[in-house]
């Protein structure tokens, strides 16, 4: 089965062969793993607890094993940050078992290839047949095999607010009187930086 949306480059690909048994050990997943280049250079790691539900103190773990990892392997060339994240409502959508877990909701698709004319598709999850991803598009029902994808994540609908909201409460991962204090901190708690 193609890795390809958890790691997409290369280097991305040698990180994640890196993180992923670190990240397990401790009982995570990965997401998504990205190295980005720009003025500065930044690895962006998306985990989640295999049920969902991942917490900022879990990042922050995850942030110091992967850092200590890194240090030893050192692929990474450049001064760089490391960012440790959830991975958010409007999530990537990875693993083929992302797809099962969220049918019913709105997600928007991009193969690598055309198919049938395009190359993005957006309708609702209708689940997963062998290697195939199903999508309801306004034409009807179509599979689209998991190696042809590109890219895929949720769309930010009402409907997978609420569920969102009431996983997290019935899981008693979300004390609303935080919530803000939580998303401000984050920024600080769950980079670290590189070696210089």
């Amino acid at each position: 089965m193609s890795n390809d949306l958890i790691a997409k480059a290369a280097i991305d690909r040698r990180m994640a062969e890196i993180i992923t048994p670190v990240i397990e050990d401790m009982g995570f997943e990965l997401v998504r793993v990205r190295l980005m280049s720009g003025k500065s250079t930044t690895l962006q790691i998306m985990a989640d607890k295999p049920d969902g539900g991942i917490e900022v103190d879990d990042c922050a773990e995850i942030s110091q094993a992967v850092s200590a990892v890194l240090d030893v392997e050192d692929p990474i060339l450049d001064e760089y940050t490391l960012e440790v994240s959830s991975p958010g409502i409007d999530r990537p959508l990875t693993r083929i078992k992302d797809f099962e877990a969220f049918e019913g909701y709105e997600a928007k698709i991009e193969t690598a290839e055309t198919i049938d004319g395009r190359r993005r598709f957006k309708g609702e999850l209708a689940g997963v047949e062998g290697d195939e991803v199903l999508i309801n598009v306004t034409e009807g029902t179509i599979g689209l095999k998991f190696d042809w994808l590109s890219d895929a994540k949720l769309v930010l609908t009402d409907d997978l607010i609420k569920e969102m909201l009431r996983q997290r409460k019935a899981s008693g991962a979300i004390d609303e009187t935080k919530f803000d204090e939580i998303s401000d901190e984050s920024e600080s708690d769950t980079s670290a930086e590189g070696d210089q």
